[in-house]
């Protein structure tokens, strides 16, 4: 099956620079994009080379362990949250005298369910556009990032490969799921969801569960 390139790509990512510094990665218009068959088979040779383990015990959990939420690690004046809304939304606003940092309204072509969702900054409309971490800070945690060091765990958090901006209610619902127990409930987003899960996997040594491997090489072997 022929199919359009995923997020442009995956050997060959783009690299669009959010706020000036950020390396922002898969994302925008290309989160509806599925992986081509070079991509899909990439990303079962990363699957077959992530170790298989049990869940360890999610004992001493906690956000701070990833260091503060949405912090500016590339310094660039943006914190992780507006550079992904930043790169993911269109027609977007920004808030005067922040250098397009700070995203105050823009619409989203959400991936997950596939709404066209607005977005507007405020204490009751922001979170119906929420910052998924693909991979979940608590999934990582318990599949080895407890033996990572503060600086990898922030790292991690803040990678735009692990980030996408996505429909709120949707990404409550999927909290710290894997492959597992949770898919988008737009099928056609799965192949890129599950494609991308894996590189993120095999970046950081996150390992897997055998559940969640069956589950991952389902998917792809459908893709």
């Amino acid at each position: 099956m022929r199919v359009r390139a995923y997020m442009a790509g995956v050997a060959a990512v783009a690299m669009l620079t959010g706020c000036g510094g950020l390396d922002l990665q898969s994302g925008g218009a290309q989160t509806a994009a599925k992986p081509d068959s070079a991509a899909v088979a990439d990303a079962r040779d990363k699957l077959d080379g992530l170790d298989v383990k049990g869940r360890a015990p999610k004992t001493g959990f906690d956000r701070d362990e990833f260091g503060p939420a949405w912090a500016d690690v590339d310094r660039n004046g943006c914190d992780t949250r507006n550079d992904i809304l930043k790169r993911d939304l269109e027609d977007e606003t920004f808030k005067p005298g922040t250098h397009d940092c700070i995203v105050l309204t823009g619409t989203l072509q959400d991936p997950y369910g596939g709404k066209t969702i607005d977005f507007e900054r405020g204490q009751t409309t922001s979170s119906k556009v929420q910052i998924d971490h693909l991979v979940p800070l608590s999934d990582a945690w318990q599949k080895g990032a407890q033996q990572w060091s503060a600086a990898k765990r922030k790292e991690f958090a803040n990678d735009p490969l692990n980030l996408l901006a996505v429909d709120g209610p949707l990404n409550g619902q999927k909290s710290d799921s894997d492959a597992a127990t949770w898919l988008p409930p737009r099928r056609s987003y799965w192949c890129a969801y599950i494609a991308r899960q894996v590189d993120v996997k095999a970046k950081y040594g996150v390992w897997v569960t055998s559940a969640e491997k069956d589950a991952m090489r389902r998917i792809l072997d459908d893709c």
